[in-house]
């Protein structure tokens, strides 16, 4: 289907001019950020970001944030065009492209500080180093380091749930569904190896309610392989007697890549993800 050309295309629409007419319908509609956040289903942290210019907004959030504020998406629009919401897809992108990861400089600065020397280990101080900003320069659009954490968390779990879901919607039948699954969760622990390594890190430094909430996302796509699994028996297609412990052995198998895999070793992404394919194909036991 052909985008309606007299809407402004919002997922690339400019975050710096965007954010303060979001804040703004915000206020005017007399909701606090974190009253937004939860009604829009991100985090507080995630919300600020979009409202300062650090991230973009998908074209549905928008939407729904401008029915939240009572106004009409259109009118919180910007012409200029800039790189999107990591998050989210574009059209000629599918769920095995990974173009270069955009990140603001604090959220950049602190992606590299939470996997060189851990979430406790960071100082705000080693963060800003990195984003070659001052500390007072973080501290005015992220208030603590937490939310620095919990929103690329959040990031992290909206592509991959994008992804899955993208990947499971191509297949025919659960044999197919499960292998593409598994494919998009090994090339996205390669080529996100980074948010994956913190997301697999550094939940126990998420406070709650937000650690409850990503979990719950996380949940979402171990969910997702349960079920194929779950259906893959029930069909006879697979004959593992313990699907759902062989869905939790296959996704953790995935989630450690960051451990180990480098780019500079001797497997690229595709490669590895064929690899895991078959290795999860052998843990179910495909009939014969």
């Amino acid at each position: 289907m052909e985008r309606d050309q007299r809407r402004p295309d919002h997922s690339v629409a400019a975050a710096e001019p965007l954010g303060p007419r979001l804040r703004a319908a915000r206020r005017s509609a007399g909701l606090t950020l974190r009253e937004a956040a939860q009604a829009l289903g991100v985090s507080a942290a995630t919300w600020s970001a979009i409202e300062n210019g650090h991230t973009g907004i998908g074209e549905s959030r928008l939407d729904a944030a401008a029915r939240l504020f009572g106004t009409d998406p259109d009118s919180l629009g910007a012409p200029a065009v800039v790189p999107a919401d990591p998050a989210t897809p574009t059209a000629d992108l599918t769920w095995r492209d990974y173009p270069p990861l955009r990140l603001a400089p604090p959220l950049a600065g602190a992606l590299e500080a939470f996997v060189e020397l851990g979430y406790h280990g960071a100082s705000i101080r080693d963060i800003a180093a990195r984003a070659n900003l001052s500390v007072p320069g973080i501290y005015h659009h992220w208030p603590t380091k937490q939310h620095l954490l919990v929103a690329l968390l959040d990031l992290a779990m909206a592509d991959l749930l994008r992804r899955a879901s993208a990947a499971r919607a191509e297949g025919d039948g659960p044999v197919e569904r499960y292998s593409r699954l598994v494919e998009c969760l090994a090339l996205f622990h390669t080529h996100r190896r980074e948010l994956g390594f913190i997301g697999a890190s550094e939940m126990r430094s998420v406070a709650e309610p937000d650690r409850t909430r990503i979990a719950a996302a996380r949940q979402v796509v171990q969910s997702m392989v349960d079920e194929e699994i779950a259906e893959g028996c029930r069909r006879a297609l697979m004959t593992t007697p313990l699907p759902r412990e062989a869905a939790r052995a296959v996704v953790t198998m995935c989630t450690a890549l960051p451990q180990w895999w480098s780019p500079g070793g001797p497997s690229g992404p595709e490669v590895v993800a064929r690899q895991y394919v078959d290795f999860a194909l052998g843990v179910v036991r495909l009939a014969h």
